[in-house]
């Protein structure tokens, strides 16, 4: 398989959004489908403008993206089919190389997500509530 990261473009509006909602399903099956389908639509009108985005090409199309704000991950999603592939490790290898420190806030019930964050060498800073779904979140902090 022949990867490629480059920026975001707006033809690659779709993809992103179907990728977001296919990894979001994996990694958050404990929300509703109203949050889903809420925050996919803030991916398109407040996330994506207002960040920083990557996307990892998979034999030339897109297999997942990372969208940075500062050296805070704000989403990183791969299209399920690519999960275990390197894609996920190969967009933070980006962003370490961007920005060195990063931070990322990943829901505790993500078992995915937490997974990755820490076989990547990211530390819990601290734990809070996320008020729209009542659901634990985990800030992590990877030191370069």
């Amino acid at each position: 398989m022949k990867t490629e990261i480059r920026h975001y473009r707006e033809q690659d509006i779709s993809e992103i959004l179907d990728i977001f909602e296919a990894a979001s399903r994996v990694g958050h099956p404990f929300v509703s489908e109203e949050f889903i389908q809420q925050e996919r639509h803030n991916v398109e009108q407040l996330y994506l403008p207002n960040a920083d985005t990557w996307v990892v090409l998979a034999d030339g199309n897109v297999a997942g993206f990372i969208s940075l704000i500062g050296n805070e991950v704000g989403g990183l999603f791969v299209d399920p089919k690519f999960h275990g592939h390197g894609l996920g490790r190969a967009l933070m290898e980006k962003a370490q190389a961007l920005h060195g420190d990063l931070l990322v806030q990943v829901f505790k019930e993500n078992s995915v997500g937490c997974y990755f964050y820490h076989r990547y060498g990211f530390q819990l800073v601290e734990e809070t509530i996320f008020e729209q779904t009542g659901d634990a979140l985990l800030k992590l902090a990877f030191s370069a």
